[in-house]
């Protein structure tokens, strides 16, 4: 079964001089406010189109990690995935790289490794993110 999510933006003004807020259909207490100078310079409390990428892609990513570690009989106690995405005006979103830390018992370092970059490859927004480069760092806590 398919499922579809939405989020709607509404934004007024200008790029540069007019801002917006993003609403999560999923939550009527979550909408996050969006502007250029944000993007462009950062501003801690102003969401950009890249941090929302960067959650989708974190909690992809731990989805993804858990699963599959979990069908090789390793289930997980703690994933903990940081996603930052990087982006420049005027050259658009530049990468990803994803920072894990995990708690697997008995599993081994290099174990660990090749289950992350596994997923790192395989989870659906790693996937739709096929044009930037993607690295990661993944250690076992």
């Amino acid at each position: 079964m398919a499922v579809t999510s939405e989020s709607t933006t509404v934004w007024s003004g200008s790029l540069t001089e007019g801002s917006g807020d993003v609403a999560l259909d999923s939550s009527e207490l979550a909408t996050f406010p969006v502007n250029w100078k944000a993007r462009s310079d950062g501003q801690a409390s102003t969401t950009t189109p890249e941090e929302l990428l960067a959650a989708a892609h974190s909690s992809c990513f731990s989805m993804a990690l858990s699963h599959a570690l979990t069908g090789a009989g390793h289930t997980p106690d703690r994933i903990q995935t940081t996603a930052a995405v990087t982006f420049e005006a005027g050259k658009g979103v530049l990468g990803s790289h994803l920072l894990v830390s995990a708690r697997v018992p008995g599993l081994s370092e290099h174990e660990f490794e090749a289950f992350a970059d596994d997923a790192k490859r395989n989870c659906p927004i790693s996937q739709a993110l096929a044009g930037i480069p993607i690295t990661i760092e993944a250690e076992l806590a």
